[in-house]
């Protein structure tokens, strides 16, 4: 389950700078709006095109191999198969599709893999599966599998100590997973309230997935677009009131970048023993300290810490001194070591990355700043979403001392009939994902919702948003490329 930024044959010469290895890269570049919106419609002609893509919704050539393979072997006409990497993970993928498609699903070992047999017409919410647990077989486990090369052993007790050192835990407290996504569904799984069949609360805006796994795990979830005024004040009342199994946010939020009260919704969740349920993928650990405030906090690896766009990763820390924390601890290190663990492979591809990340982090806070200040006072953008101008008071109060604003910033036009020209003129990468060491620019809101563009709207997220993950390039080069795209 690794792919990274490939962009496709027509993209690289006019990129103008050198792209990194495909082999096992987490994203795809979409060098045009068109292109965009050719790859959300499934039109053959993009699709066709793409080498690799994010590994939750394209699989690897490699697993791709696997599956083939297991087809061959298990199914019979008019059958398809999903194969995950543990038993755990088969088992609740089984139980998962048997009751969302209302269907008999046969198991079978694959060759020290785990398979699942049924109908075609099953396959759709097999790859919704595959998508929302994020519990894949990832590229390098793949192509070591199809090597006859195997490897056993765990290396995530040393991402455990190196993880915990960048956001203040306890390395016995901080656990591993395949990917960031699998250590939220963790976090759900965890929760005592999902058992009692109560609901979650999510406030602000969230990265898609992180809502949708409360949808589809969960018992469903109440939503607050906006932590301010009456509805945030209802909002804590309803916390202290008990109601809910956990609550869900994102420090800051993506791709608004706004930054909640936390102190005051910290304090109505310890009120009612309510577990808080933070995510600081967006901006990473050496910028905010948000631990002290939550009972979990989930990470991206696969992002700001990684920096490399080379391999997925997840991680989850359990504060020590949580009330809750004898409850979720059992849950949650069960999952990592059973149902997502990282594979060796990746781990030593993690800890390699992450010596950079200290001096890569401050280098993008840096850049990212000089960026926002070009775009603010230009005339042709309306909109500038980050944390140093959006809610800056409330990210300033988890802001470490020497940490920054982030990398991660969203702009709309002026104009936004232009936004597709502008798009596709920047002489950037362009593609979802976020955190490599190139800038990366992407229509946010195309690319993440775009069978509910007007449900967007009404949340504040323009459907013409662009998204902007600043990298290490000289900020000079940036600046300009920007300039000559809006010019």
């Amino acid at each position: 389950m690794r792919d990274l930024l490939a962009a496709p044959a027509w993209q690289e010469e006019d990129l103008g700078m050198p792209l990194p290895d495909s082999t096992h890269a987490c994203s795809v570049c979409l060098p045009t709006w068109d292109a965009v919106v050719g790859y959300e419609e499934g039109r053959e002609k993009i699709i066709r095109r793409l080498r690799t893509g994010y590994p939750r919704f394209f699989k690897h050539p490699s697993v791709e191999r696997i599956f083939d393979n297991a087809r061959a072997e298990l199914t019979s006409e008019g059958e398809d198969v999903l194969v995950l990497p543990t038993k755990i993970s088969a088992q609740r993928a089984h139980r998962w599709l048997e009751r969302q498609a209302e269907t008999a699903i046969r198991s079978a070992s694959f060759h020290g893999l785990h398979a699942l047999i049924f109908p075609e017409k099953v396959k759709k919410l097999s790859d919704l599966y595959w998508r929302f647990s994020g519990e894949g077989i990832s590229s390098r486990q793949a192509q070591d599998f199809l090597d006859g090369e195997i490897r056993e052993g765990s290396k995530s007790h040393l991402l455990s100590r190196a993880i915990a050192n960048f956001n203040g835990g306890q390395a016995e407290d901080t656990f591993i997973f395949s990917s960031g996504i699998s250590a939220a569904l963790a976090a759900l799984r965890s929760l005592p309230g999902v058992r009692e069949g109560k609901k979650t609360l999510q406030i602000e805006f969230p990265y898609v997935d992180s809502l949708k796994i409360q949808e589809r795990f969960g018992n469903g979830v109440v939503y607050l677009n906006d932590a301010s005024g009456e509805s945030f004040d209802e909002a804590i009342q309803r916390i202290r009131g008990g109601e809910f199994a956990g609550v869900f946010t994102e420090i800051p939020s993506n791709p608004l970048l706004r930054t909640i009260d936390l102190k005051r919704v910290s304090e109505a969740c310890a009120f009612s023993k309510t577990p808080l349920v933070l995510d600081d993928s967006a901006t990473g650990p050496l910028n905010v300290d948000v631990l002290p405030y939550c009972d979990i906090l989930t990470s991206s690896l696969t992002k700001w810490v990684s920096g490399a766009g080379d391999v997925m990763a997840g991680a989850l820390t359990l504060r020590p001194d949580s009330d809750l924390i004898a409850e979720l601890r059992d849950s949650i290190s069960a999952d990592a070591a059973e149902c997502a663990p990282l594979y060796i492979a990746d781990a030593e591809v993690l800890l390699s990355n992450l010596k950079g990340y200290a001096k890569r982090n401050e280098l993008i806070n840096e850049h990212a700043l000089k960026l926002v200040e070009f775009l603010k006072n230009h005339p042709a953008i309306a909109s500038v979403w980050h944390p140093s101008l959006i809610h800056t008071a409330n990210f300033d109060s988890i802001k470490r001392k020497q940490g920054g604003y982030g990398g991660l910033l969203s702009i709309t036009l002026a104009n936004p009939k232009k936004a597709p020209k502008v798009y596709d003129s920047l002489k950037l990468c362009k593609g979802p994902s976020f955190g490599t060491p190139f800038t990366l620019v992407c229509p946010y809101t195309l690319l993440a919702h775009y069978d509910e563009l007007d449900w967007c709207e009404d949340c504040g997220v323009p459907s013409n948003l662009l998204r902007v993950s600043v990298g290490t390039e000289p900020v000079e080069t940036l600046i300009a490329a920007f300039e000559e795209a809006l010019a």
